[in-house]
Protein backbone atom coordinates (compact mmCIF):
# COMPACT_ATOMS: atom_id res chain seq x y z
CA UNK A 1 0.00 0.00 0.00
CA UNK A 2 1.61 3.98 -1.29
CA UNK A 3 2.50 6.09 2.02
CA UNK A 4 -0.37 8.41 3.30
CA UNK A 5 0.06 11.87 1.96
CA UNK A 6 -3.12 13.52 1.97
CA UNK A 7 -5.10 13.57 5.32
CA UNK A 8 -8.28 15.02 5.74
CA UNK A 9 -9.79 15.79 9.01
CA UNK A 10 -13.64 16.05 9.94
CA UNK A 11 -14.37 17.30 13.08
CA UNK A 12 -11.82 20.30 14.82
CA UNK A 13 -12.73 19.93 18.90
CA UNK A 14 -9.79 19.19 20.97
CA UNK A 15 -8.72 15.85 19.52
CA UNK A 16 -9.05 16.73 16.04
CA UNK A 17 -7.15 20.07 16.28
CA UNK A 18 -4.21 18.54 18.03
CA UNK A 19 -4.09 15.86 15.22
CA UNK A 20 -4.11 18.39 12.35
CA UNK A 21 -1.60 20.34 14.18
CA UNK A 22 0.82 17.11 14.85
CA UNK A 23 -0.05 15.81 10.98
CA UNK A 24 0.51 19.38 9.20
CA UNK A 25 4.16 19.79 11.07
CA UNK A 26 5.19 16.59 9.62
CA UNK A 27 7.12 16.95 6.40
CA UNK A 28 5.05 15.97 2.80
CA UNK A 29 1.52 15.54 5.04
CA UNK A 30 -1.01 17.54 3.36
CA UNK A 31 -3.91 18.08 5.76
CA UNK A 32 -7.19 19.80 5.48
CA UNK A 33 -10.62 20.23 7.39
CA UNK A 34 -13.41 19.04 6.19
CA UNK A 35 -16.39 21.59 7.92
CA UNK A 36 -19.86 23.35 6.45
CA UNK A 37 -18.84 27.22 5.02
CA UNK A 38 -20.25 28.69 8.16
CA UNK A 39 -17.94 27.00 10.23
CA UNK A 40 -14.83 27.36 8.20
CA UNK A 41 -15.85 31.20 8.26
CA UNK A 42 -15.64 31.08 11.76
CA UNK A 43 -12.18 29.26 12.25
CA UNK A 44 -10.33 31.40 10.06
CA UNK A 45 -12.04 34.51 12.16
CA UNK A 46 -11.67 33.34 15.58
CA UNK A 47 -8.56 31.51 15.08
CA UNK A 48 -7.89 28.18 16.09
CA UNK A 49 -4.94 27.03 18.33
CA UNK A 50 -3.31 24.34 19.89
CA UNK A 51 -0.96 24.67 23.21
CA UNK A 52 -1.01 28.18 21.98
CA UNK A 53 0.01 28.02 18.29
CA UNK A 54 -2.18 28.82 15.60
CA UNK A 55 -3.57 26.27 13.95
CA UNK A 56 -2.26 26.49 9.76
CA UNK A 57 -4.62 24.16 7.77
CA UNK A 58 -6.51 23.98 4.52
CA UNK A 59 -10.43 23.77 4.52
CA UNK A 60 -13.09 21.86 2.27
CA UNK A 61 -16.44 22.33 1.95
CA UNK A 62 -18.73 19.36 1.52
CA UNK A 63 -19.43 19.99 -2.42
CA UNK A 64 -15.36 21.59 -2.62
CA UNK A 65 -13.62 19.44 -5.90
CA UNK A 66 -10.77 18.38 -4.07
CA UNK A 67 -8.90 14.52 -4.97
CA UNK A 68 -9.87 11.74 -3.10
CA UNK A 69 -8.03 11.79 0.45
CA UNK A 70 -5.33 9.00 1.57
CA UNK A 71 -6.76 8.75 4.83
CA UNK A 72 -10.02 10.64 7.00
CA UNK A 73 -9.89 11.01 10.06
CA UNK A 74 -13.72 11.63 11.67
CA UNK A 75 -13.24 13.31 15.04
CA UNK A 76 -16.97 14.55 15.76
CA UNK A 77 -19.23 14.18 18.60
CA UNK A 78 -21.51 11.01 18.42
CA UNK A 79 -24.88 13.59 17.52
CA UNK A 80 -22.83 14.88 14.64
CA UNK A 81 -21.40 11.93 13.08
CA UNK A 82 -24.54 11.92 10.21
CA UNK A 83 -23.47 15.48 9.39
CA UNK A 84 -19.94 14.33 9.17
CA UNK A 85 -20.69 10.87 6.51
CA UNK A 86 -22.66 13.33 4.33
CA UNK A 87 -19.73 15.87 4.67
CA UNK A 88 -16.91 13.45 3.81
CA UNK A 89 -18.39 11.18 1.07
CA UNK A 90 -17.16 12.96 -1.62
CA UNK A 91 -13.42 13.05 -0.72
CA UNK A 92 -13.50 9.16 -0.37
CA UNK A 93 -12.00 7.10 -3.02
CA UNK A 94 -11.19 3.26 -3.49
CA UNK A 95 -8.01 3.56 -1.27
CA UNK A 96 -8.84 5.81 1.40
CA UNK A 97 -8.78 5.02 4.92
CA UNK A 98 -11.15 6.20 7.41
CA UNK A 99 -10.27 6.04 10.87
CA UNK A 100 -12.96 7.35 13.46
CA UNK A 101 -11.44 8.74 16.43
CA UNK A 102 -15.38 8.73 18.24
CA UNK A 103 -15.94 7.54 22.01
CA UNK A 104 -18.02 4.75 21.91
CA UNK A 105 -18.64 1.01 20.04
CA UNK A 106 -20.17 1.71 16.98
CA UNK A 107 -19.40 5.00 15.17
CA UNK A 108 -17.44 2.65 12.49
CA UNK A 109 -20.26 0.66 11.14
CA UNK A 110 -22.46 3.67 11.59
CA UNK A 111 -19.87 5.05 8.84
CA UNK A 112 -19.56 1.91 6.45
CA UNK A 113 -22.83 1.14 6.44
CA UNK A 114 -24.09 4.56 5.70
CA UNK A 115 -21.45 4.75 2.87
CA UNK A 116 -21.55 1.21 1.77
CA UNK A 117 -17.84 0.07 2.73
CA UNK A 118 -16.41 -2.84 4.34
CA UNK A 119 -15.64 -2.52 7.98
CA UNK A 120 -13.21 0.42 8.79
CA UNK A 121 -10.51 -0.33 11.13
CA UNK A 122 -11.13 0.31 14.37
CA UNK A 123 -9.47 3.14 16.52
CA UNK A 124 -9.59 4.91 19.96
CA UNK A 125 -7.43 7.82 21.77
CA UNK A 126 -6.75 6.91 24.97
CA UNK A 127 -4.48 8.87 28.17
CA UNK A 128 -5.06 12.26 26.45
CA UNK A 129 -6.05 14.75 28.66
CA UNK A 130 -6.81 18.19 26.18
CA UNK A 131 -9.01 20.64 27.02
CA UNK A 132 -10.89 22.62 24.16
CA UNK A 133 -11.88 26.59 25.18
CA UNK A 134 -13.61 28.56 22.27
CA UNK A 135 -10.92 27.87 19.64
CA UNK A 136 -8.37 27.20 22.16
CA UNK A 137 -6.99 23.72 22.54
CA UNK A 138 -4.53 22.42 25.57
CA UNK A 139 -3.08 19.29 26.36
CA UNK A 140 0.01 18.35 28.17
CA UNK A 141 -0.74 14.50 27.41
CA UNK A 142 -0.97 14.11 23.82
CA UNK A 143 -2.28 10.01 24.34
CA UNK A 144 -2.06 7.39 22.09
CA UNK A 145 -3.59 6.21 19.17
CA UNK A 146 -4.81 2.07 19.55
CA UNK A 147 -5.87 0.82 16.14
CA UNK A 148 -6.29 -2.35 14.14
CA UNK A 149 -8.72 -4.14 12.34
CA UNK A 150 -12.23 -5.51 13.55
CA UNK A 151 -11.16 -9.22 13.29
CA UNK A 152 -8.08 -10.28 15.89
CA UNK A 153 -4.84 -10.69 13.41
CA UNK A 154 -1.28 -11.66 14.55
CA UNK A 155 0.25 -9.53 11.42
CA UNK A 156 -1.11 -6.08 10.88
CA UNK A 157 -2.96 -5.50 7.43
CA UNK A 158 -1.52 -3.27 4.63
CA UNK A 159 -3.60 -0.74 5.70
CA UNK A 160 -2.67 -0.82 9.42
CA UNK A 161 0.93 -0.98 8.54
CA UNK A 162 0.15 2.57 6.13
CA UNK A 163 -1.27 4.27 9.18
CA UNK A 164 1.63 2.94 11.74
CA UNK A 165 4.33 4.03 9.20
CA UNK A 166 1.93 7.63 9.25
CA UNK A 167 1.74 8.24 12.53
CA UNK A 168 5.37 7.55 13.13
CA UNK A 169 6.59 10.29 10.93
CA UNK A 170 4.19 12.50 12.71
CA UNK A 171 6.19 11.47 16.14
CA UNK A 172 2.82 10.53 17.46
CA UNK A 173 2.35 7.36 19.95
CA UNK A 174 0.60 4.38 18.69
CA UNK A 175 -0.14 0.95 19.65
CA UNK A 176 -1.55 -1.97 17.57
CA UNK A 177 -3.18 -4.76 19.86
CA UNK A 178 -4.12 -7.97 18.02
CA UNK A 179 -7.48 -7.88 19.86
CA UNK A 180 -8.90 -4.73 18.77
CA UNK A 181 -12.56 -5.36 19.36
CA UNK A 182 -11.70 -5.94 23.02
CA UNK A 183 -9.83 -2.89 23.31
CA UNK A 184 -12.60 -0.67 22.19
CA UNK A 185 -14.44 -1.75 24.46
CA UNK A 186 -12.21 -1.27 27.39
CA UNK A 187 -11.91 2.04 26.50
CA UNK A 188 -15.84 2.39 26.49
CA UNK A 189 -16.23 0.97 29.29
CA UNK A 190 -13.44 3.10 30.64
CA UNK A 191 -15.58 6.73 29.31
CA UNK A 192 -18.80 4.74 30.64
CA UNK A 193 -17.69 4.97 34.11
CA UNK A 194 -15.54 8.18 34.49
CA UNK A 195 -16.95 10.84 31.74
CA UNK A 196 -20.70 10.22 32.94
CA UNK A 197 -19.44 10.42 36.64
CA UNK A 198 -17.32 13.80 35.84
CA UNK A 199 -20.24 15.28 34.24
CA UNK A 200 -22.57 14.64 37.33
CA UNK A 201 -19.93 15.22 39.83
CA UNK A 202 -18.70 18.27 38.31
CA UNK A 203 -15.36 16.49 38.88
CA UNK A 204 -11.56 16.66 37.11
CA UNK A 205 -9.24 14.22 36.65
CA UNK A 206 -8.03 14.31 40.09
CA UNK A 207 -11.10 13.78 41.84
CA UNK A 208 -10.57 10.30 40.59
CA UNK A 209 -7.14 10.51 41.56
CA UNK A 210 -7.50 10.82 45.12
CA UNK A 211 -11.23 10.26 46.19
CA UNK A 212 -12.34 6.66 46.74
CA UNK A 213 -15.66 6.67 47.00
CA UNK A 214 -15.33 8.38 43.69
CA UNK A 215 -13.01 5.32 42.20
CA UNK A 216 -15.77 3.37 43.63
CA UNK A 217 -18.33 4.65 41.15
CA UNK A 218 -16.72 4.48 38.82
CA UNK A 219 -16.87 0.30 39.47
CA UNK A 220 -20.29 0.27 39.73
CA UNK A 221 -20.84 1.96 36.63
CA UNK A 222 -17.96 -0.13 34.67
CA UNK A 223 -19.41 -3.57 36.09
CA UNK A 224 -22.29 -3.24 34.02
CA UNK A 225 -20.34 -2.62 31.03
CA UNK A 226 -18.54 -6.31 31.98
CA UNK A 227 -22.06 -7.77 32.26
CA UNK A 228 -23.29 -6.32 29.10
CA UNK A 229 -19.95 -7.10 26.79
CA UNK A 230 -20.28 -10.36 27.81
CA UNK A 231 -23.35 -11.13 26.61
CA UNK A 232 -21.86 -9.66 23.73
CA UNK A 233 -18.85 -11.78 23.56
CA UNK A 234 -16.45 -9.51 24.93
CA UNK A 235 -14.76 -10.57 27.48
CA UNK A 236 -14.23 -7.98 30.33
CA UNK A 237 -13.31 -8.43 34.12
CA UNK A 238 -12.81 -6.85 37.15
CA UNK A 239 -8.65 -6.46 36.21
CA UNK A 240 -9.76 -4.15 33.09
CA UNK A 241 -11.52 -1.81 35.33
CA UNK A 242 -8.91 -1.73 37.98
CA UNK A 243 -6.12 -1.41 34.92
CA UNK A 244 -7.58 1.80 34.11
CA UNK A 245 -7.10 3.51 37.22
CA UNK A 246 -3.05 3.98 36.31
CA UNK A 247 -3.95 5.82 33.60
CA UNK A 248 -6.30 7.99 34.83
CA UNK A 249 -3.53 9.05 38.18
CA UNK A 250 -1.10 10.12 35.41
CA UNK A 251 -3.61 12.35 33.99
CA UNK A 252 -3.18 16.28 34.87
CA UNK A 253 -5.67 16.41 37.64
CA UNK A 254 -6.98 20.06 36.49
CA UNK A 255 -8.00 18.29 33.28
CA UNK A 256 -11.29 17.56 32.63
CA UNK A 257 -12.97 14.82 30.27
CA UNK A 258 -14.85 15.50 27.33
CA UNK A 259 -18.40 15.41 28.90
CA UNK A 260 -17.50 17.57 31.49
CA UNK A 261 -16.57 19.98 29.42
CA UNK A 262 -20.05 19.53 27.09
CA UNK A 263 -21.82 20.29 30.50
CA UNK A 264 -19.94 23.46 31.53
CA UNK A 265 -20.22 24.80 28.29
CA UNK A 266 -23.48 24.48 27.34
CA UNK A 267 -23.05 21.72 24.59
CA UNK A 268 -24.83 18.41 24.02
CA UNK A 269 -23.09 15.42 25.53
CA UNK A 270 -22.68 12.06 24.05
CA UNK A 271 -24.65 10.38 27.10
CA UNK A 272 -26.89 8.11 25.02
CA UNK A 273 -23.43 6.57 23.11
CA UNK A 274 -22.55 5.79 26.77
CA UNK A 275 -25.13 4.82 28.97
CA UNK A 276 -27.71 5.00 27.05
CA UNK A 277 -25.81 2.22 24.64
CA UNK A 278 -25.35 0.34 28.15
CA UNK A 279 -28.94 -0.01 29.40
CA UNK A 280 -30.15 -0.46 25.47
CA UNK A 281 -27.95 -3.54 25.60
CA UNK A 282 -28.59 -4.38 29.06
CA UNK A 283 -32.32 -4.31 27.93
CA UNK A 284 -31.54 -6.80 24.90
CA UNK A 285 -30.10 -9.23 26.92
CA UNK A 286 -32.15 -8.99 30.15
CA UNK A 287 -29.14 -7.86 31.92
CA UNK A 288 -30.35 -5.09 34.42
CA UNK A 289 -28.18 -1.35 34.44
CA UNK A 290 -29.92 0.63 37.22
CA UNK A 291 -26.32 2.64 37.77
CA UNK A 292 -26.25 3.38 34.38
CA UNK A 293 -29.70 4.28 34.10
CA UNK A 294 -29.33 6.83 37.06
CA UNK A 295 -26.45 8.42 35.12
CA UNK A 296 -28.44 8.65 31.97
CA UNK A 297 -31.17 10.20 33.60
CA UNK A 298 -29.36 12.68 35.50
CA UNK A 299 -27.12 13.66 32.80
CA UNK A 300 -30.49 14.36 30.57
CA UNK A 301 -31.78 16.46 33.13
CA UNK A 302 -28.70 18.71 33.55
CA UNK A 303 -28.88 19.11 29.80
CA UNK A 304 -31.73 20.39 29.80
CA UNK A 305 -31.41 22.43 32.95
Amino acid sequence: MPPIERVYICGLGAIGAIYAARLGETQGIEVRVVADPARIARYRRDGVSVNGRPLTVGYLRPDDAAPPADLILVAVKRHQLEAAVAAIHRFIGPGTIILSLLNGIDSEAVIADSLGLPPLPLAMVVAIDAVREGGAVRYSQPGVLVFGEPVATETPSPRIAALAALFERAGMPTRVPADMRRELWWKFMLNVGVNQLSAVLRAPYGTFQSVAEARDLVRLACREVVAVAAAEGIGLGENDIDSFFPVIDRLDPQMKTSMLQDVEAGRKTEVEMLGGTVVALGRRHGIPTPVNQTLFDLIRVIEQG
